[in-house]
């Protein structure tokens, strides 16, 4: 199993910054992807970045250039830093981990509990 623990929501205004964070622990499942979803009220859940366990990164277009995904292995954290935040950022944040199964047959989908993000005008 995989437990999620993120942190870093808030309130802010436009224009300003955030930083969620989203450390995963297991005691023997080895971590792949790791990546941030956001959903918005009455929309679907979507992607806004992930990483790899390489660090290749993938970016959702409405945040290209105003959020950068990383990851410290050695801490099976996660960060997502957004900068330029707009009012339709708001959103609920989950972050999202790839959990492989020691034997690398399998693996499972993790969520976290989420994190609101508002962005006020």
């Amino acid at each position: 199993q995989v437990q999620l623990v993120e942190s870093g929501g808030g309130l802010v205004q436009a224009g300003g910054s955030l930083r969620l964070s989203c450390a995963a622990s297991g005691s023997s499942y080895i971590i792949g992807a790791m990546g941030w979803y956001r959903q918005a009220p009455g929309k679907q859940r979507e992607l806004v970045a992930d990483i790899t366990s390489g660090g290749a990164t993938h970016y959702t277009d409405s945040v290209k250039g105003r959020s950068t995904i990383s990851r410290d292995n050695a801490k099976n954290t996660v960060y997502l830093q957004m900068n330029s935040l707009k009012p339709e950022d708001t959103a609920v944040y989950y972050c999202h981990v790839d959990g492989i199964h020691p034997t690398g047959t399998v693996v499972y989908d993790y969520w976290g509990q989420g994190t609101p993000v508002t962005v006020s005008s």
